[in-house]
Order: structure tokens, then C-alpha cells, then sequence
């Protein structure tokens, strides 16, 4: 942990809500302490300063949906034209051989790309549990503990196999009580509700078509009880509403209130295929959304529609999805397509590089249901992604905030989390990248060929 650091005159600085001018920014004991005025130097001298005059600074980007163990089945052959529901049938039975080796070597470079990218605190909904991968979300624990990062890790779960109607393979569910019980451990062994912290576990039955209501109904009552996050994927295309209402006799914003989860707690992936009406009441309620444009574009799922949602009171944030629908696990790369995809919908002066860094900022805090990162203000922790624009790509620019976006930054070159560098010069402190890319490739071969 450094002592007093002082951020000083950067080239650009974004706050999670507007560009600000400032001299600098003092960070001690993890914390942002000052966000200094033009011309103003700190109360009192710094232990370290660190020239910030070529660099842009933002908030730590937050991803809000994610699946760590997809990186081993990046642009694999079989599923590269596929559409959701076919995707996950012919993904399945691979995923299902995952070793504890295997998740950890995937995790590890899922939180190494979002690291590099700018991304300092992550979400994970990991819901495969095949035999002798019980520990899954300890591994995960490890592994976020390893890169540096803050993660919000989510329980996931199946329990609705294909001999009951789920779309899941029967080797990749789970019985219920297994479920709920793995649940309490975790809250009870790893979730911290103080602001500063490093691991957070939220609850996250994967989809209507691979879970019951009664898990449903049951992780809603223990978030309750426990006062974690709920999350799960839902309206992300239309064959899933087609299961809705034919298994259940309902639209999933219906299924959702039915099980107990239409509240606060609650962030959904994708939220897509959504009515005037349903998004009024996920508005109202304060539901928050992960836009994951990518994931959304690759699979054709269609397009969020963010700005309605925004408007009736819904939360968004930015998610990079799995890294076997993306392809990649990028925050600016994901925040560039957002800037895009949703300008085709609502146009270049609704949809501004500020309200995507917001989402990717302040709006990824929120909806992770934490009040301490995602903004530079005093009291805030000192999480930042710093950018150059000395690339060829920036050659020419003008606008340092808006080039990040429109020039197409893809790789953070300081990344500070709760006051410590751990990027610095676009490396990972006391990581050997190239080896852990040899393990990793090795295992991902492994998996496919089994």
C-alpha cells in the first residue's frame, strides 16, 4: 500500500459523470483524499508523485456480467454461426468437462484482459458445477485475490436438466439443497458488505430455461435475509420468452415478479426483449441492467433498449459477457460498441462518449450495489484507469475523453486499485503474462478434444 500518491495534472480527467478539469488527484490509504482545483497543489506534501500530464484518467471501469471460464472456448469452430439456444447445446457438453485446473487458468486471463483494459472491479456468474468442481467459486476467489482485483463473484446455478424440459445437459445440474447449501457457505465465508471490498458474492440461478422456480424463490429469500445481489440472464432473446410463456404461462418480467425477484436486488443480463410496459416496472422498481453490445451483436440477440430503461428508472452498466460470445473480455472495446450500437438506435447526440463512460463507471458501482467506486470524488477508493493517446491510432485527435472511444483505446497503461499500481507501463505487476498464455492455450485445447 503506497502512503500519499499525488495523480498530478492529468491530461483529461472523467469523474463517472463529466469530464472535470483538476490539478491532480491525492490519494492516501487507498482513498481519493483531494480532487485539487486548477492551480491548487495538495494540503500537504505527497510521498510519491506522479506525472500525469500524457495520460487520461477515469474511474476504474466495472464489468457487470461475465463468464471467466469462456476464454477456453474463444471462436470455436462449431458454434461460430450459431444462434443462443444452439450455441449453448453444443456448448455445453464441453464446458461440462471443466477441471478446477482449467477454471483457474481460464479465470486468470479473463481478470488479466479486464485488468489490462482499465477494469479494476468485475462481476462473475459461474454456474457450472460438474463433479469435482464443487470449490468453483473458491477457485475464483483465489484467483481475483492473485490479479489485485475487486470481483462481486456470483453463485450461480442449474437445476433444470433436459429431462425435465431445461435446455442444460443432466451432468451440469445440480439438486437444489447442494445448491442452497454452497450459497450460505459462501455469503458466510466470503462476502464483504464494508466499503473497500475486495470480494462480494451475489446469487445468480443462471435462466428461466436452466433453473426452477424454486430455486428462484429460494435464492430471493436468502438474498434477502443475507443482503447480497441477485443476478440472472433474462430476456436476452426471444426463444427464451417462447420457453416463458410455454413452460410457465408467462413473459419474464411476469416470471420474474413470480419468483420474488423484481426489486432492488436484482441485475439482469442482456434485458433486451422487454415491453413499454415491463420496462416500466423494472424502472420502478430500481432493476438494474448489464448491456453487453457485443455478446448482443455476435449472437444476434438483438439491442438493449437502454435509454427507455435509463428514463423509467433502471440502472445500466456495461458487461463483456463470456468470453465465448464476445470473443474478448475488453472494457473499452465493449464501450466502444455500446457508443455504437446504441447510436444506431438513438442517435449521436443521445447517446454521447460521457454517458457510456458513465455506464461503464458510476452505473457499473450502482448496479453492483456499491456506494465507494465508480466515481472520483473525495472518500471515493482509489481505483483509476489511466490511458495515453500516444499510439498511432490517437495521432491527430483532439478531444483525449472522446478519442479513448472513438479512436478505439483498448489497453490501460497505469492501473491503480485500492491505492496499489497494479498495471503499470501496460503490464500487470509481478505477472508472467507469456506463461500463463502457454498454460492456458494448453488446456484449452485439452477441453475441446477430450
Amino acid at each position: 500500500m503506497t502512503n500519499r500518491v499525488w495523480i498530478k495534472q492529468p491530461l483529461a480527467c472523467f469523474d463517472g459523470t463529466e469530464q472535470i478539469v483538476t490539478n491532480g488527484i491525492v490519494v492516501e490509504a487507498g482513498k481519493i483524499i483531494e480532487v485539487l482545483a486548477p492551480h491548487q497543489s495538495p494540503s500537504s506534501p505527497c510521498d510519491t508523485i506522479f506525472d500525469a500530464r500524457q495520460h487520461v484518467v477515469l474511474p476504474g471501469l466495472i464489468n457487470t456480467h461475465h463468464h471467466f471460464y469462456q476464454t477456453l472456448t474463444r471462436a470455436w469452430g462449431p458454434v461460430v454461426n450459431q444462434p443462443l439456444f444452439p450455441w449453448l447445446k453444443t456448448l455445453y457438453p464441453i464446458w461440462a468437462k471443466l477441471t478446477p485446473k482449467a477454471l483457474r487458468l481460464g479465470s486468470e486471463v479473463a481478470l488479466a484482459e479486464l485488468l489490462l483494459s482499465g477494469c479494476t472491479t468485475t462481476s462473475d456468474h459461474h454456474y457450472l458445477f460438474p463433479n469435482g468442481m464443487e470449490d468453483a467459486i473458491d477457485i475464483q476467489v483465489s484467483a481475483v485475490n492473485h490479479l489485485g482485483m475487486r470481483a462481486t463473484l456470483s453463485r450461480g446455478s442449474m437445476s433444470l436438466g433436459e429431462k425435465s424440459g431445461g435446455l442444460p445437459p443432466e451432468q451440469t445440474v445440480q439438486a437444489a439443497e447442494v445448491i442452497l447449501q454452497d450459497s450460505l457457505r459462501l455469503i458466510d465465508r466470503y462476502h464483504d458488505a464494508d466499503d473497500g471490498a475486495m470480494i462480494n458474492i451475489a446469487l445468480a440461478p443462471c435462466s428461466p430455461f436452466s433453473v426452477t422456480p424454486e430455486i428462484m424463490q429460494e435464492s430471493a429469500k436468502m438474498a434477502k435475509e443475507k443482503n447480497v445481489r441477485l443476478h440472472t440472464h433474462l430476456a436476452e432473446t426471444l426463444d427464451e420468452e417462447t420457453f416463458c410463456l410455454e413452460r410457465f404461462g408467462l413473459r419474464t418480467v411476469d416470471y420474474l415478479e413470480s419468483v420474488g425477484w423484481l426489486n432492488h436486488r436484482t441485475w439482469l443480463a442482456h434485458g433486451i426483449h422487454f415491453n413499454d410496459e415491463e420496462i416500466a416496472r423494472l424502472g420502478k422498481e430500481g432493476v438494474a441492467i448489464s448491456h453487453c453490445p457485443v455478446s448482443n451483436m455476435r449472437l444476434a440477440s438483438g439491442i438493449c433498449r437502454t435509454k427507455e430503461l435509463s428514463d423509467a428508472g433502471a440502472i445500466i452498466s456495461l458487461g463483456v459477457d463470456g468470453s465465448a460470445s464476445n470473443d474478448a473480455s475488453n472494457m473499452m472495446y465493449e464501450a466502444r460498441q455500446a457508443l455504437y450500437l446504441q447510436r444506431l438506435r438513438y442517435g449521436t447526440q443521445t447517446i454521447t462518449p460521457e454517458v457510456v463512460l458513465g455506464w461503464a463507471t458510476r452505473g457499473g458501482a450502482k448496479t453492483l450495489g456499491r456506494g465507494d467506486i465508480g466515481e472520483i470524488k473525495v472518500g471515493k477508493q482509489a481505483d483509476f484507469a489511466l490511458f495515453t493517446l500516444e499510439d498511432i491510432r490517437f495521432s491527430g485527435s483532439h478531444d483525449p475523453l472522446a478519442a479513448l472511444l472513438l479512436c478505439g483505446a483498448e489497453r490501460a497503461d497505469r492501473v491503480m486499485v485500492a491505492g496499489n499500481w497494479r498495471v503499470v507501463n501496460g503490464e500487470i505487476v509481478n505477472m508472467d503474462l507469456h506463461a500463463l498464455l502457454n498454460q492456458h492455450r494448453t488446456a484449452a485445447k485439452k477441453l475441446v478434444n477430450l
